[in-house]
């Protein structure tokens, strides 16, 4: 028993302490107490100072290698309880992680083996519960316990980088041990055993001179000073990174870093030649690009950009230079127009320099280079050129046919010096009007000129070479017809003029201008002056004011109206055109009364003679009055006359009767020719449309009545329309006259149409008329007169 206790305190001291410690300590979940309470409860099994319990287990946990390569079961570890006596009485049993499947166990000797190879890296431990029971009854003889399988890791993995290839960066021309990078993301396996924890680095051989890598670190340096960028702009550098301190057995991982030269302004530009030669057309126009150079600058980005400035000197002002900022190419352009008859080559210098400098290298030399510039100018054939941009030319409107007016001279520039000859273009002269010498240039006139149709030609004249037709030039000339003196001149308005009686001798009383229809107002000049024969006149006199302009003065201090209300003043003027023409113009001035200041009050001799106290206002007034007057009395007088000749009713009796007036008197009984009777008799022209003519009516129209030649017919029709009529209570007015061919019998005065009255000479009382009322008085008048005018012309008889 006491050897038993003290293998067991053995035991405990290893797992516990010893040097098979794991690197990761088991489950924090399970606590270290009750992961040794089995080798406790074991010793508690020992002599009486241990009080026994139900369970005494021999194991706590075991340990088994990964990546097991052998061809039998990984043998793991033993189960034993001390209820076992090797009687085969006891079996164990296993469950938890990977039981059956990882692990499995032998239910008599309680042996565990590991069916395959296990891997730290995917699962470090593995939980399992073990129990003993009675292989015959199955009545489980201890608690069921858990104990830990772990996994002993194995130097299996190499170092890895986790990201590549790496890329880092150093500035050219760097002094030694500049730090170019390091390495902040490798990753390396943990192993079980310290010695293989160390990482060591490791450069390939080729750049050992040139770059160095600290191999605990992993600092990569700068091992030689000025590394030029122009030389050599990027490095690859293999780094082999291996555990185990880089001791025989350790694992190495690969990484590429690439190392980039950045770059610095340690270079100026240079031009590849010191003279450069160019030639340029003499023709080349003001602006164009003349030639293109180039200093060649090995450095990168921004300090590479190059300027390019001319140095002042000879033909420096002909040319300028700019810079192509994507090819920095130095682009000369010409400035001004070139000759080669005057100048036949410039030289000047060019400077290229960098407009990003670094201080650190002025020590250097100057960071500038210059080239010298020799333009040759080419011999262009080139057209005519006339001894003037335009031409201007004079000719009168009278000007006869073949007139020389004027000549235009262009000569050949060129070392030939070839013959000119000249023609009009044709589309400026599309009518011909003028002519051109070709050999001597000068131009005469081919039509009639006329100044108010046309006032001014404008042609073009070609030069063209005679050695080369194709060359040619044009120049502009301006033809002013220029007007023949026809009009003479005259006022330019109809002035009225007037003149105070209260003026002072030599007072300005009117200005006066011209105009003249010849030429246009800007070239007009007129002179102003008095007839001869009135030089003396006592009046008034012109004065010329030499602008175009000439002013009325009196040489008279007072004017009388009542002696004279009007002067007509003769006024000659002239003007400068060819031949002088001038016209006597009369002005005709007026003596008004004035104010003391001068301002017009009336120029009316009538006005003489009217009230002191009497003004303008006044006077108006009163005219407006009487024309009010008048327009009263004529609106009076008319309405009477259309009152007269309105037509009044004779009687004021209520009679249907309708009295006309006529201007004329008919011819009575015995006029045949004024109305035919018969019509009232013929049944045929009597109107079908009884109705009235002038009112709408309210009711339909009457129905015709077929009438018969019979008298009784006509008597019973007119009978109807009595009775219509008088029923009618739309009938027509008083004034109206309604005609019957039928009286009627029953009236006491009888008939008294002519019709019935006898034919017979003998005479008939009309005294009867007096009877009858007052409605017949009129009537009995009348034949009352009748019968007395009859009776003194039998008396006289």
């Amino acid at each position: 028993m006491l050897t038993r206790n003290c293998l067991l305190l053995f035991l405990w001291f290893v797992f516990d302490n010893g040097l098979l410690t794991p690197l990761h300590s088991p489950p924090q979940n399970r606590p270290a107490k009750e992961q040794r309470r089995g080798i406790v409860e074991l010793m508690r099994n020992g002599p009486s100072s241990f009080q026994r319990v139900k369970r005494g287990w021999v194991w706590n946990q075991f340990f088994v290698l990964e990546e097991y390569m052998g061809s039998d079961p990984q043998y793991v570890g033993k189960l034993h309880s001390d209820l076992d006596k090797g009687d085969s009485a006891v079996k164990y049993t296993l469950s938890g992680d990977g039981a059956g499947s990882i692990f499995t166990i032998d239910e008599i000797t309680g042996d565990i083996h590991a069916l395959r190879s296990l891997d730290r890296e995917e699962k470090p431990y593995y939980t399992l519960r073990a129990q003993a029971v009675d292989i015959k009854t199955g009545r489980p003889l201890e608690p069921e316990s858990e104990f830990v399988i772990k996994v002993q890791d194995i130097n299996d993995n190499e170092p890895k980088f986790l990201e590549g290839p790496y890329t880092a960066s150093v500035p050219e021309m760097s002094p030694v041990v500049t730090i170019c990078t390091e390495d902040p993301i490798l990753n390396y396996t943990i192993p079980l055993y310290k010695n293989s924890v160390p990482i060591s680095y490791l450069i390939n051989y080729g750049l050992l001179f040139r770059f160095n890598c600290m191999a605990s670190e992993g600092v990569i340096r700068t091992a030689l000073p000025n590394m030029d960028r122009e030389v050599k702009e990027l490095y690859q550098i293999l780094i082999q990174a291996k555990d185990m301190g880089g001791q025989l057995g350790g694992l190495a991982g690969t990484t590429t870093i690439n190392i980039t030269l950045s770059d610095v302004n340690d270079n100026p530009p240079r031009f590849p030649k010191n003279i450069i030669h160019l030639r340029v057309p003499e023709s080349s126009p003001v602006g164009s690009t003349v030639g293109r150079i180039k200093a060649h600058d090995p450095d990168a980005g921004k300090n590479a950009e190059v300027e390019y400035t001319i140095v002042p000197g000879d033909g420096g002002a002909m040319f300028d230079i700019t810079t192509n900022e994507q090819t920095q190419e130095g682009i000369l352009i010409l400035k001004k127009p070139l000759d080669y008859e005057t100048k036949k080559s410039y030289t000047f210098k060019v400077d290229a320099s960098n407009a990003q400098l670094d201080h650190r290298f002025h020590n250097t030399g100057p960071f500038k280079d210059t080239a010298t510039i020799k333009i040759n100018i080419l011999d262009v054939d080139e057209p005519p050129v006339f001894d003037k941009s335009s031409y201007t030319m004079n000719v009168y409107e009278d000007t006869p046919v073949g007139i020389i007016i004027g000549a235009v001279t262009a000569q050949d520039m060129d070392a030939g010096s070839s013959p000119v000859r000249y023609s009009i273009d044709w589309k400026s002269d599309l009518d011909s009007y003028f002519d051109i010498d070709p050999v001597k240039g000068t131009i005469s006139t081919n039509e009639l000129l006329d100044r108010e149709n046309i006032p001014q030609h404008n042609i073009s004249i070609v030069a063209t070479k005679v050695n080369n037709p194709v060359l040619t030039s044009k120049v502009d000339v301006t033809v002013h017809v220029q007007d023949v003196n026809e009009f003479p001149p005259e006022f330019a308005i109809p002035y009225e003029t007037f003149v105070c009686e209260n003026s002072r001798v030599g007072q300005l009383i009117q200005t006066v201008s011209a105009k003249d229809r010849d030429m246009p107002p800007a070239g007009q000049k007129f002179f102003f002056k008095s007839p001869p024969e009135t030089i003396k006149n006592p009046n008034f006199t012109v004065q010329d004011f030499r602008n175009n302009t000439a002013g009325i003065l009196t040489k008279l201090s007072g004017f009388s109206r009542r002696l004279q209300d009007i002067y007509y003043l003769p006024v000659v003027i002239e003007d400068s055109g060819y031949p002088v023409l001038s016209s006597t113009n009369t002005l005709t001035i007026r003596v008004c009364g004035c104010d003391t200041d001068g301002s017009l009050l009336s120029c009316n001799v009538e006005a003489i003679f009217l009230p002191v106290g009497l003004s303008t206002g006044a006077l108006i007034a009163i005219l407006l009055c009487i024309i009010i007057l008048l327009v009263i009395v004529v609106l009076y007088v008319g309405l009477r006359r259309q009152k007269k000749k309105e037509t009044l009713m004779t009687s004021k009796e209520d009679i249907r009767d309708n009295v006309i007036h006529y201007d004329d008197e008919g011819g009575g009984e015995e006029d045949t020719h004024a109305f035919d009777i018969g019509t009232l008799r013929n049944p045929k022209v009597i109107k079908d449309n009884t109705c009235r003519r002038d009112v709408k009516p309210e009711t339909e129209p009457c129905p015709k009545i077929p009438v018969s030649q019979d008298s009784t017919d006509i008597r019973d029709f007119i009978c109807q329309r009595l009775q219509e009529n008088d029923f009618d209570t739309a009938a027509p007015p008083y004034d109206s006259l309604a005609t019957y061919a039928y009286e009627g019998e029953g009236s006491v005065a009888e008939s008294l149409s002519s019709i019935e009255s006898l034919t017979a000479d003998t005479d008939e009382d009309y005294n009867y008329l007096n009877e009858w009322g007052p409605r017949f008085k009129t009537l009995a008048g009348i034949f009352g007169e009748q019968e007395s005018h009859l009776d003194i012309k039998e008396n006289n008889l």
